[in-house]
């Protein structure tokens, strides 16, 4: 009999796997409860031997059963969820059925909320999936419908009812979480979705239109060897596709209404975890998933100060035999180095551009009372000791220029949240080594005293990117400086406008969603530039990628004696 476990009160009290820090400390069937409306409900959580932070999750309606653990265990969806190394989270309904009239659809999205608190394990938002089967599907149709701008993806497979268009006209509200990072928008977006029915009937064809109209698809329908109806979106598409990717399709099965066949399973979900919902201006955006393997990334690791350190390299075929800029791009907290490949979107500028990029994995900490102390960041600390990520990443760049014909007076450093901090540290801890700065999202950490340098020589050039509803930077009632930022963020721009000994009053103008302000010296150089981005909270976006190396980074080199160039004249 599957043996459903309890987490720990503590989750401080295990050690941290020094060569695998972002393991999961535990593994098995655990019973998790969540807040709603109607009272505190309960779900599983499977976890996998051995499985890592951050992997994708599915969360999963089931059908109506008198023990739902006695289902798993005779189903395949352990194996499955093992095989595929995803967090496997399970609702229970009460009382034995499913609330239809939408108590049950607020119960799912609640559960997508909660398995991102970081007390027992650490998920991202990016990669959050549903799944409805039997009746359970027109719960997974309500929730998805109701905040869709929140699952990269929905496989239903029931025949529906007319409760599954509850919420076609509903939306869940923006809603902010506090000082984390999670955030939920408001808004009516695309999803990928694969149904399964019996046969089309009136309310299987209300939702199917409902899908095929938010994902702007075509009306003609093509086939595979497990959906006899696929939908691809139009491809009229009027705006650039460098932040969202018009890429949902809309997929039937026709035949039969129930998942229980692990081929079938397993090629649904091939079809939805290709797709990840990231955080951006508006709305949360949907992309194609970068894979580190098909898309020609190298793994590398090394140790430091105990601990298996690991970055990946992205080295575009083109910059062989000639010497090329390089590019650190650092995650944000709770973030690893490969989630940061797709949310980043710098591999894509790296191979334009002709320039290596470099995604380094942050060390440890304990980001909550009481629980697990391995979530990533960077320039933390484990058992009392202060993890050196500087060093780290100095030597990372010391391996490859060991390597490659890196041009050793363009290299950069990029980073979002954690990783701005980690910038913003590059930057005045090693002036010598970095050409130019952009860090996203953050300058300071929040949770320290504020330490402003007294020189950063050789100067180092910044372009600080955040947007207006960051929690971390932005205040629109009591901010300061003209683009209202908090007083530590304040306080550091200041000193650098004092110690480069900028113009106090900055140009100003508005591209697209982003509000620049240019701080310049009596050179006329912007070693200051300050974007305000409208309608984004703690987040970035692909599209800041290009604008960092486009627009920025690649405009400064150093001369071999370290003296600093801007487009080729000194600064």
């Amino acid at each position: 009999m599957l043996e459903i476990k309890s987490f720990p009160k503590d989750m401080s009290v295990f050690a941290v796997n020094r060569a695998d820090a972002k393991e999961c400390f535990l593994s098995g069937l655990f019973e998790e409860s969540v807040k709603t409306e109607s009272g505190i409900r309960s779900f599983y959580t499977y976890l996998k031997p051995g499985l890592h932070y951050n992997r994708p999750c599915l969360v999963v309606v089931p059908p109506v059963t008198e023990n739902i653990a006695e289902w798993l265990e005779k189903s395949f969806w352990l194996s499955f969820a093992e095989a595929n190394e995803i967090f496997l989270h399970i609702l229970l309904p009460l009382n034995g059925k499913w609330d239809l009239t939408g108590t049950d659809a607020d119960y799912m999205n609640k559960v997508y909320m909660q398995i991102q608190s970081r007390q027992f394990y650490v998920t991202m938002q990016d990669n959050i999936y549903a799944a409805g089967l039997g009746e359970g599907a027109v719960i997974a149709q309500q929730a998805v419908m109701k905040m869709s701008s929140e699952w990269a993806g929905l496989a239903a497979f029931g025949d529906l009812d007319a409760h599954a268009m509850l919420n076609a006209d509903v939306l869940h509200g923006a809603e902010s979480t506090g000082k984390t990072e999670l955030s939920v928008n408001a808004a009516k977006v695309q999803v990928p979705v694969w149904m399964g029915w019996t046969k089309h009937t009136e309310n299987n064809d209300k939702v199917l239109n409902y899908w095929l109209k938010q994902n702007d698809a075509e009306a003609e329908a093509f086939a595979n060897a497990y959906a006899q109806e696929i939908y691809f979106p139009s491809t009229v598409c009027r705006s650039s596709q460098i932040n969202e990717e018009k890429i949902s399709q809309v997929r039937v099965t026709l035949g039969s209404a129930e998942l229980n066949d692990r081929k079938l399973a397993d090629a649904v979900w091939a079809f939805m975890s290709r797709a990840c919902r990231h955080r951006g201006f508006g709305h949360k955006m949907l992309r194609n998933r970068i894979d580190p393997d098909a898309y020609g990334f190298t793994l590398r690791t090394m140790e430091h100060q105990g601990f298996t350190r690991l970055w990946y390299e992205y080295v575009p075929s083109g910059v062989y035999g000639k010497k090329v800029p390089l590019v650190l791009c650092m995650h944000g907290r709770g973030g690893t180095a490969d989630s940061f490949l797709s949310l980043s979107g710098l591999s894509r500028v790296a191979e334009e551009r002709n320039f290596i990029a470099v995604f380094p994995e942050a060390g440890v900490y304990q980001q909550r009372p009481g629980g697990v102390r391995n979530t990533l960041l960077w320039n933390a600390e484990y058992e009392g000791e202060r993890i050196d990520d500087t060093a780290f990443l100095l030597k990372v760049v010391e391996d490859v220029e060991s390597r490659y014909s890196i041009d050793k007076t363009r290299v950069y450093a990029c980073g979002q949240s954690s990783g701005g901090m980690m910038t913003s540290a590059l930057a005045q801890k090693a002036p010598e080594v970095f050409a130019a700065v952009s860090p996203w999202s953050a300058l300071v950490d929040p949770d320290h005293d504020l330490v402003l340098p007294e020189k950063i020589d050789p100067a180092v050039p910044f372009m600080f990117l955040f947007g207006d509803r960051d929690w971390l930077v932005s205040d629109r009632e009591n901010g300061e400086m003209e683009f209202k930022v908090t007083a530590p963020i304040a306080a550091f721009l200041r000193n650098l406008i004092r110690l480069y000994d900028l113009e106090e009053k900055p140009l100003e103008y508005t591209c697209g969603e982003i509000s620049w302000y240019v701080f310049r010296n009596k050179k006329n150089v912007p070693m200051l530039k300050v974007g305000r981005v409208a309608g984004m909270t703690h987040a970035n976006y692909p599209r800041e990628s290009w604008i960092a190396y486009d627009e920025f980074l690649c405009r400064f080199s150093k001369t071999e004696d370290g003296t600093l160039l801007y487009m080729g004249e000194a600064v």
